[in-house]
């Protein structure tokens, strides 16, 4: 049972971690700078902006038949 938690816990953090990266990513194409921690500068707007094209590119990639 232990085993499989820390499985859990790595998995996890390779997810944040790749949210992480696609965030950054996302604000860099829309001229956003995020620093890596906390971003509390940002405008709603801003934040919203980065949120927005993160949803953007899933969609288009479900569409473009990049899921599983």
């Amino acid at each position: 049972m232990s085993n499989n938690n820390n499985n859990n816990s790595e998995m996890t953090q390779k997810g944040r971690e790749a949210l992480d990266r696609f965030k950054m990513e996302s604000a860099s194409e829309l001229g956003i700078n995020l620093k890596q921690g906390y971003n509390g500068d940002l405008t709603s707007r801003e934040a919203g902006s980065i949120g927005g094209q993160m949803v953007k590119k899933m969609i288009d990639s479900y569409k473009m038949g990049n899921h599983q």
